[in-house]
């Protein structure tokens, strides 16, 4: 008898229990729209508008370089891209994003094109791709937390493809 009272009130209990309401389209559009207008800082050099779409925590990956963590360092590395002589632009396009039913993470994926000078001096055309994590902050707004970007072009004296 005892055990048929705990079923039933595990039951009661699971039915009285509301299921939080699916809002990952609508999480995922919010990413689409952040990244829209991220892109617009991108190309218009905005360091301090481009660094504002990180967590403070964030980390970023780019390719033949050590890990960056921090909005502090991501600003500086920022700074010294959009100051690099030659440098014109910053663009990308969102490919897909998902979001966690939870609410509280999701990731996207797209392409990039960056426009400037090599080492040399030479103007060079980067395209490439990239994967950033957003966590939902306590504000409710999407923060980047990992921003990993891989250039398609081959590593300087590799063959290429």
């Amino acid at each position: 008898m005892k055990r048929f009272f705990l079923v039933c009130l595990a039951l009661a209990l699971a039915a009285c229990q509301k299921e939080a309401p699916d809002t990952r389209a609508a999480d995922e559009q919010a990413i689409r729209d952040l990244e829209t207008q991220w892109s617009k800082t991108g190309a218009a050099k905005d360091v301090e508008g481009f660094t504002s779409y990180y967590a403070e925590d964030a980390s970023v990956f780019e390719p033949g370089a050590p890990i960056i963590t921090g909005k502090p360092a991501i600003r500086t590395a920022i700074t010294v891209l959009f100051g690099t002589p030659g440098f014109s632009s910053l663009t990308f396009q969102t490919v897909k994003v998902e979001a966690a039913r939870s609410g509280d993470f999701a990731y996207s994926h797209g392409t990039y094109a960056i426009t400037m000078n090599d080492p040399k001096g030479n103007p060079m055309n980067d395209k490439g791709k990239y994967v950033t994590v957003y966590k939902k902050q306590a504000d409710g707004k999407w923060k980047a937390v990992a921003d990993i970007i891989n250039s398609d072009l081959p590593p300087p004296g590799a063959p290429s493809h």
